[in-house]
């Protein structure tokens, strides 16, 4: 406990915790958007948005894992996300592409 209270009286913004914290935000508030659009529509849904926030986020607290702390827990956690998510986006697209010109199946 001692640690934690120490930890927190030495707290210190740097501009690479900046791009955590914002990176942080950002993948946070994509279940926010998530919730608010599955309330909105009645049904479970996963918009843009939330995939372009997963994107965003992940890569700036891949950024802040690799250049800012040089961790390799946090780059390998992070890695992952970035992965998925950048694949999530562009099916994402892809299906509203295909919907708009008719082309997606029914």
């Amino acid at each position: 406990m001692h640690q934690l209270l120490q930890a927190l009286l030495n707290f210190q913004i740097t501009p690479w915790k900046v791009v955590g914290f914002l990176g942080m935000a950002m993948f946070t508030s994509r279940w926010f958007v998530q919730v608010y659009a599955t309330r909105k529509h009645k049904r479970v849904v996963m918009p843009l948005s939330f995939w372009v926030l997963s994107v965003c986020g992940s890569m700036l607290l891949l950024a802040y894992f690799i250049v800012g702390k040089n961790d390799s827990v946090g780059i390998l956690s992070n890695l992952f996300p970035v992965v998925v998510s950048i694949y999530n986006l562009v099916m994402h697209l892809r299906h509203q592409k295909d919907h708009a010109s008719g082309d997606a199946a029914a």
